[in-house]
């Protein structure tokens, strides 16, 4: 072989060598992205296994456009402790942390017990009462969620969570983030809104949370949910996300709802907690989720919450009157802005129309039927004031008794018309 083959011979060597050693280190970086989370303090040493080892004790920094590379002697890598950072949402959750607490749900059930159950004999276990055939009652946890303290007023603390939450209960108590178990008393339930207030003596209470607006909600805003995700073993967990839309109409128990709709993880179990906003302030009470698709696909990411402005009315009225007794029209509407362009089309909806809530049923007899309002209609104010969802209208007619009337406006076939309506009870 020549001399000239043996030059390019090595030459190609030392270029593979170096094509290695750069696809080397290139596959460490990629693995340490992919990976997710990658921990500081790799030394050049842990990079290069055939680099000579360091003898010095101190540690230099070069720092480019995209990090920066430690080096130090092996073996000596330290957790910089020279400062704390913190996510953007830590705050937040310590302005509410302590005022998120645990629902128990506690309802009665049946057993069998026989004169030979030693337990039985000397009064012992869980039974509350028994009869001649042997058969007792005893008390057992049946579900859990989660509720926010939100105020205290007359030596109690009032605590909002989801009527779903203590539907049926027997009993409930609270546990507290400091752990405590405590009994609560129900002071009022509402299975429209899905809503409830308990109350609990206020010397347990440590921290209140406050309401923020939920009219002001922009979608990708950032939210945190708290609550305690398939029971209390797993209270006070936060997880992140965002506003996914600000104003979204359900039917929920055949009733439409606004609510809010985000992908913070919800589970079972964060039913009643708040949705919390970066100032801390609760704009939502978070109530349920979509698990899985009409066709049965598996659906990630869509939790809904009841507004903050409605969970405050609601609740002034559950503590006033442990009941909510709700004027009403008697309509199935949706709000055409959420409607594309094809549904539109098909309503007969005019394209000149931007806002406003279609009227897509009306009940025979109701307010809205004795008052002229027709399917097809779009609703566009009441009371003089603007209507674009179902949230505004509810919040007008809510701020109205039974038998009040008021003026709804609406759009028919191109034409604005107003009628005037004496509001019903609620079923």
């Amino acid at each position: 072989m020549s001399e000239e083959q043996d030059k390019q011979r090595n030459t190609r060597k030392k270029e593979n060598n170096r094509l290695l050693t750069k696809a080397a280190i290139i596959g460490v970086v990629a693995g340490l992205l992919g990976g997710g989370i990658a921990y500081g303090g790799l030394s050049a040493a842990n990079l290069n296994s055939n680099a000579s080892s360091s003898t010095a004790s101190s540690s230099s920094s070069n720092t480019g456009e995209t990090g920066s590379v430690t080096t130090s002697s092996s073996g000596t890598t330290k957790v910089n402790k020279s400062r704390t950072t913190s996510g953007t949402m830590t705050s937040a959750y310590k302005k509410v942390k302590n005022s998120v607490i645990s629902v128990l749900n506690y309802k009665y059930t049946s057993s069998s017990s026989s004169s030979s159950d030693i337990y039985s004999i000397f009064g012992y276990g869980d039974s509350d009462s028994s009869d001649s055939s042997g058969s007792k009652k005893s008390l057992t946890l049946y579900s859990e969620g989660s509720g926010v303290i939100y105020t205290t007023a007359n030596g109690k603390g009032y605590i909002v969570t989801n009527n779903h939450v203590i539907s049926g209960a027997a009993k409930v108590k609270v546990m507290l983030d400091s752990g405590k178990t405590i009994a609560a008393k129900v002071v009022g339930k509402d299975s429209t809104s899905d809503l409830a207030v308990l109350s609990i003596d206020s010397k347990y209470v440590t921290q209140t949370a406050s309401f923020g607006d939920s009219s002001s909600l922009q979608s990708a805003q950032t939210v945190i949910a708290i609550g305690s995700p398939e029971g209390y073993e797993y209270a006070s967990t936060v997880t992140q996300g965002i506003i996914s839309s600000p104003s979204r109409t359900i039917t929920y128990n055949s009733n439409q709802m606004t609510v809010i709709q985000t992908d913070a993880a919800i589970n079972s179990g964060n039913s009643g907690g708040p949705l919390v906003n970066s100032d801390g302030q609760v704009i939502g009470i978070n109530s349920m989720k979509v698990s899985s698709s009409s066709s049965g696909d598996s659906v990630e990411g869509i939790g809904f919450a009841i507004p903050s402005n409605e969970v405050v009315t609601i609740v002034n009225q559950l503590v006033k009157n442990g009941k909510i007794t709700r004027p009403q029209l008697g309509i199935k509407v949706a709000a055409i802005d959420e409607l594309n362009s094809y549904y539109k089309k098909q309503l007969g909806i005019s394209t000149s129309l931007k806002k406003g809530l279609y009227v897509a049923g009306v009940t025979s007899g109701s307010a809205a039927a004795s008052a002229g309002i027709k399917k097809g209609d779009v609703i566009t104010a009441a009371d003089g004031k603007t209507v674009n969802d179902v949230a505004t209208l509810h919040s007008i007619l809510y701020s109205h008794s039974v038998g009040d009337k008021v003026k709804i406006t609406v759009n028919r076939n191109g034409k604005t018309m107003t009628f005037t309506v004496t509001l019903q009870a609620s079923n």
